[in-house]
């Protein structure tokens, strides 16, 4: 049995299809790749003002532009979305978004967490894919965001409620930094654990062990994030905090995904500063 990579309409969607058999694989291919062209793919992007690490981090100033305005408008560009939308609790980003011809929503009541906000925005809306861009990766690329949306088609496809990405750790400073969370995977690709420890611990100093940051842009089905909603902060993610162990402590598996992002994600003074010289 092989498996194939279809192309129509100029769109690249990965089909899991077997074309030994003739008409009945080529249906099988058209069907994923209509089920996944019609997917309604929407982007949200929760931002909070009172960032406890970096307070007003998004308002501030990388090159010409805030980061928030760097991070939406090139979302925006990637032109993968039916919508882009902030989702703020603070009527400053809200004014810079919508000023600035962007799109953004008003939280109603605080919220434990990115996920808990975006699902606030998207709960009377028609969606089939919410993608979580958090809003301090002004980096974002569009390469990352397809292969993350890519992971829902197909037959495997179905299955997947949850995906996010990772990217390779090169540096010591970072595997130890707990500001960068790092993740670790089995052999399918589900996250195991995310901690901001070092994972794995090199006990065994010759293992070669290879580090993954995990980049806090996830993709969920509509569902699978009102879940989330519904569910109690679990022990593990309180105790890290960090809100997708709340999806494994509850037995949903994160499907991850490796890239070559290699953007900075800005939770302090100095990480604005490193994302400066990338301008």
């Amino acid at each position: 049995m092989r498996f194939g990579r279809y192309y129509f309409f100029k769109v690249k969607v990965p089909v899991q299809a077997s074309i030994d058999k003739g008409e009945d694989g080529l249906l099988i291919a058209f069907y994923h790749l209509c089920t996944y062209l019609f997917m309604k793919k929407v982007a949200l992007i929760p931002a909070r003002y009172a960032a406890t690490r970096f307070p007003g981090k998004l308002m501030q100033l990388l090159g010409s532009k805030t980061v928030i305005r760097h991070t939406y408008d090139n979302t925006v560009v990637t032109n993968i979305f039916d919508e882009v939308i902030v989702a703020t609790d603070s009527d400053i980003i809200y004014n810079e978004i919508v000023s600035n011809g962007g799109k953004a929503v008003m939280s109603k009541k605080a919220h434990e967490s990115g996920s808990d906000r975006i699902a606030e925005a998207v709960a009377d809306m028609d969606v089939d894919i919410v993608v979580n861009v958090q809003g301090d990766e002004p980096f974002v690329q569009k390469e990352p965001l397809e292969k993350l949306l890519r992971i829902f088609a197909g037959e495997e496809g179905k299955n997947v409620q949850v995906a996010s990405l990772m990217q390779v750790l090169k540096e010591q400073k970072f595997v130890e930094d707990p500001n960068y969370v790092k993740v670790v995977a089995d052999r399918n690709m589900n996250a195991l654990f995310f901690s901001r420890s070092v994972i794995p611990y090199p006990r065994n100093s010759n293992a070669g062990i290879t580090y993954y940051e995990h980049i806090g842009v996830y993709a969920f089905r509509k569902q699978a994030l009102v879940n989330f909603t519904n569910w109690p902060v679990t022990p593990l993610e309180n105790a890290e905090k960090i809100e997708c162990l709340r999806y494994l402590e509850y037995g949903v598996q994160i499907k991850m995904v490796v890239t070559n992002y290699m953007g900075v994600e800005i939770d302090t003074p100095e990480d604005l500063a490193r994302a400066a010289e990338l301008l």
